[in-house]
């Protein structure tokens, strides 16, 4: 059995110098795995929908699809620490749908936290989740729900002004009571001057090494995506080992050697 990692422990490994690990993961296999392997906090992504939904952005995924994948991510690490991240336009309508979708992703599926992607001007509602109970990681930089209105998914805080914009929303939402934040895309050389500047983590995906930890899309990890963005790194070739296993069984049914008598019934 491993020990139920919570909000404390993550606390109490980041003021200990210890980076953090985040990883996503969309299944219970996935979950159970990153459990084993000793990642600290699960992120249930809305990259779901390029992941394993076909979408070719985020924009698409539904609250249902969240909670679905989110309850089957809780059954397959008991004891992780799962973020569900919030799809695009279940908080941004009201305060009060907000509420609704964030409470269902604790009391429905087991989630122990909610991400969502938004700068100071979402400053008020997450005091608000939090004032009810709800922990909240934050999103900063780059956030891919705005890509539309971005014109692309671009690197975040390059000019001055923009940098001050970020370190701001990253303050913003500390004051409000998120626990930690996400980093996306911005320099490194900003990514440690907001870690310097907060008091809660910082958790960083594509944004160097100053962080204090990392988050990634497993697909990306495990070399299942077609398309490696330059900030991910390929640790297994997956995607071509599961072919060509696949592409085995199927040879083996067709000229008759599987199933062999071992996988017969007498």
């Amino acid at each position: 059995m491993l020990k139920k990692v919570t909000v404390s422990t993550l606390a109490k490994r980041r003021a200990a110098g210890e980076k953090l690990v985040m990883s996503t993961a969309y299944d219970a296999v996935e979950a159970r795995l990153c459990a084993v392997a000793g990642i600290d906090f699960l992120l249930v992504g809305d990259s779901v929908g390029m992941t394993h939904l076909g979408y070719a952005s985020t924009l698409p995924v539904t609250m249902e699809d969240m909670l679905r994948h989110t309850a089957a991510v809780r059954r397959g690490a008991p004891e992780a620490f799962v973020v569900f991240d919030m799809p695009f336009m279940s908080y941004q309508e009201s305060e009060a749908l907000a509420l609704h979708n964030a409470g269902l992703a604790l009391k429905t599926v087991g989630a122990d936290a909610v991400k969502l992607e938004g700068g100071a001007e979402c400053a008020p509602l997450v005091r608000r989740m939090t004032d009810a109970g709800i922990p909240v990681m934050a999103h900063v930089g780059l956030m891919p729900q705005h890509v539309q209105v971005a014109g692309g998914y671009k690197v975040v805080g390059r000019d001055e002004d923009s940098a001050e914009r970020v370190l701001a929303d990253a303050l913003a939402m500390q004051e409000a009571g998120a626990f930690a934040v996400v980093l996306e895309c911005v320099p490194e050389t900003l990514a440690r001057r907001v870690t310097e500047t907060v008091d809660i983590a910082t958790i960083g995906i594509g944004s160097g090494r100053e962080c204090s930890g990392q988050v990634q899309v497993i697909c990306d990890l495990l070399g299942l995506s077609e398309f490696t963005p330059r900030h991910a790194k390929r640790y297994l070739e997956g995607g071509s080992l599961i072919a060509a296993a696949l592409k085995q069984y199927a040879d083996e049914v067709r000229e008759g050697s599987f199933p062999a008598p071992e996988n017969s019934f007498r």
